[in-house]
């Protein structure tokens, strides 16, 4: 725990203009990022007496051993600047927002010849028109299919699209009337461009001029006799009403806005959005987060807004967007809202009226919110912390181990040997800290063999950290050992230390786990113990989990440890071990995946993927290239005559691959002479020659 005042800046040192200012521990991550009018005012707040300051405050300023800080002309730039950092650096002080769902918006990719209708999640997409978010996927299609009748967009995925072009037929909702098919050319991409342009209208809230077009083509038709047409127009009519009966209007003046209302206790707060287009709820989404800052419910709201629009732009941000506090100040705040959109927002809290009311409505929907989130974590809280503590309890540790390591082997019969690491931290995997491995210093399969030269390796790297950073020397004081660590790894020379100076970020096996588990039984948690002493780590705890009984072992004992089958200590050691088998298994396939698309080119150094192709294209074949001589091979751009004879060395000594044969029609397909690709050549049984 560092003292403040090591650390406090010089009198007079600290300027009197607004800024953004980053804590940083001792290992040089960015803990907290914070702006203010004044950068003076603000960082002599956190040097104050230790006991006067709130209690997450002290906690923040003790763990942190450095501050600094950017100036900048405005606070609309302070604000744009600590938003940017907080993305960035994800300091663990700061409020930090996460969906407690992922709510699906309905999509339309206008960004293809065919526009697509779909439900999508996740990030937004460049080219992709949005609504919502909805609380529920059953909600989007059911809206979706009752505009099919009226908009008879596409709504098939590419391989069902491209299969119905293939074979000159569209699928059934093309025989239903519900896709305009234009995967067989019923449309055009022009005339199926503007039916995706006219739901896009319809979804944005632009309905009354539709329906009124809509009716008077009905009217024209029963005058005209034309009575069947007009009954389809009456039932296009009624489906599109009832399409807009499930969005009620909520405020009559036809308002484009969003809601956010704010439920907050001592140690969370929940955060509602409610998004109205048009005077009706178009979307709906939901936020909770833990308060490790001492901040209020105006900061809560200015926190949300940049999560909310922080990557929004044009008509994403609305004209009026209603809080139940302003920030302090807020005119920066609605400044750059107004910078986002383009135009002018409006950012209040309402007094009266139907918004006041659509505002307790939010409101409520955040208070039970943070209720359901509470129960939820309450009970996952209770069981990680179970876990982890029947973990300590049954290997004999000191503390739990809030970051746990687990390593894997994963071969296909000795070939291809890769390793994998997952990170488990207080309970919850860490993908961001996953590392996977080749082994190197043997071929072959060895299970034993292969766990310790990965651990080794991955110590080896912790070690060099440490030393770089002055934080260890090895026995003769010198550090040396360190660097010789590194050399044996093979691994990059990292200066620096653990910390990257430039984003502030933990580097590769920057830091060390209380637990080490391994896949495997004695064995291998004998070569990950031997490993680690080797090294001379002594503070990290290892044991294995077999899976036939799904025992653990212990370095030096003879019998395994059994866990209940009901122990939440064994759950969590078999899903960090199943998540390693399952990291090492993806690895091991895409290596196999890769040698077996690899051709005779592959392996000549020096050659890469462009020029490959370009003595592909050149010759039209690898038959051709490979009776092409040194200097019709040099006449290709780029390739030199070393190249070139490394080129025809790998092609000598690669074995030609028989004719291909067409299964279904037993016809064998070869390469002919002066072509570049495969012909055809009948195979005609029962003829002689």
């Amino acid at each position: 725990m560092a003292d403040p005042s090591s650390y406090r800046p010089q009198p007079g040192q600290i300027p009197d203009s607004p800024g953004v200012y980053k804590f940083r521990d001792q290992h040089g991550r960015v803990i907290y990022v914070g702006k203010a009018k004044s950068l003076r005012q603000r960082l002599s707040s956190y040097f104050q007496d230790i006991a006067n300051l709130h209690q997450r405050t002290r906690t923040m300023v003790t763990t942190a051993a450095s501050v600094e800080w950017t100036v900048v002309t405005t606070e609309v730039e302070a604000l744009q600047l600590e938003y940017s950092w907080i993305k960035e650096f994800d300091p663990r002080f700061n409020v930090k927002y996460r969906d407690d769902k992922s709510y699906p918006s309905l999509a339309v990719t206008m960004n293809e010849e065919f526009p697509r209708v779909q439900v999508m999640r996740g990030p937004k997409r460049k080219g992709v028109r949005y609504f919502g978010p909805y609380a529920h996927a059953w909600a989007i299609r059911e809206t979706v299919d009752l505009l099919l009748r009226v908009f008879p967009v596409r709504t098939c995925s590419s391989g069902v699209f491209k299969r119905s072009a293939q074979i000159g037929r569209p699928c059934l909702l093309g025989y239903i009337g519900k896709c305009s098919a234009p995967c067989v050319g019923r449309v055009t991409p022009e005339e199926h461009r503007e039916l995706a342009e006219e739901f896009c209208d319809f979804m944005a809230g632009r309905t009354g001029t539709y329906l009124r077009r809509l009716e008077q083509q009905m009217k024209d038709a029963a005058v005209a006799m034309e009575y069947e047409k007009a009954a389809r127009l009456r039932d296009d009519i009624e489906a599109l009403r009832r399409a807009m009966e499930k969005n009620a209007v909520v405020l009559a003046d036809a308002t484009d806005a969003d809601l956010i209302a704010v439920a907050e206790d001592e140690l969370e707060a929940a955060v509602q959005i409610f998004h109205v287009r048009d005077g009706r709820v178009r979307g709906q989404r939901g936020w909770v987060t833990d308060r490790v800052e001492e901040i209020g419910t105006p900061e809560l709201v200015e926190h949300a807004l940049q999560q909310l629009y922080g990557e929004e732009r044009g008509d994403s941000v609305p004209k009026e967007v209603l809080v139940p506090a302003l920030p302090e100040p807020y005119e920066p705040v609605q400044q750059w809202l107004s910078e986002r959109r383009g135009s002018q927002v409006s950012l209040r809290v309402p007094q009266r009226g139907d918004k006041k009311d659509l505002m307790a409505t939010v409101q409520r929907n955040a208070v039970q919110a943070l209720a359901l989130h509470k129960t939820r974590r309450a009970s996952d809280l209770t069981t990680r912390s179970r876990a982890l503590e029947e973990i300590a309890e049954a290997l004999g540790l000191d503390t739990a181990p809030l970051r746990i390591e687990c390593f894997d082997i994963s071969h296909l019969q000795g070939d291809d040997v890769v390793a994998s690491m997952v990170v488990f931290e207080d309970g919850l995997a860490r993908k961001s800290e996953y590392r996977r491995f080749q082994i190197k210093s043997f071929a072959g399969q060895d299970d034993v063999r292969s766990m310790h030269e990965v651990v080794s390796r991955r110590f080896r790297r912790y070690l060099l950290e440490k030393q770089r950073t002055g934080e260890w020397v090895d026995g003769n004081g010198d550090g040396d050992g360190a660097d010789a660590a590194g050399a044996a790894d093979g691994g990059p020379e990292v200066a620096g230390g653990p910390i990257d100076p430039d984003t502030g970020r933990p580097r590769k096996f920057a830091y060390p786990p209380q637990l080490v588990v391994v896949d495997g039984g004695a064995p291998q948690v004998a070569a990950a113990r031997r490993a680690l002493e080797e090294l001379g780590v002594e503070e990290v705890a290892v044991c294995g989990l077999a899976k036939r009984l799904e025992e653990v072992w212990l370095p030096g004992e003879d019998d395994p440890v059994i866990l209940p089958r009901t122990s939440e200590g064994l759950y969590l050691l078999q899903r960090v071990r199943d998540e390693a088998h399952r990291f090492a298994i993806a690895y091991q396939r895409s290596k196999r995946s890769k040698s077996m698309k690899a051709g005779a080119l592959d392996s000549v150094p020096g050659l890469g993927e462009s020029r490959r192709q370009a003595l592909l294209k050149h010759f039209g074949s690898l038959k051709r290239l490979r009776a092409a001589t040194v200097e019709q091979i040099c006449e290709v751009p780029g390739v030199g005559r070393r190249t070139a004879e490394a080129v025809l060395v790998a092609l000598a000594g690669a074995t030609p691959a028989g004719p291909a044969v067409n299964t279904a029609t037993g016809e064998i397909i070869e390469e002919e002479e002066g072509t570049a690709g495969p012909v055809t050549v009948s195979a005609e049984r029962g003829k002689g020659s």
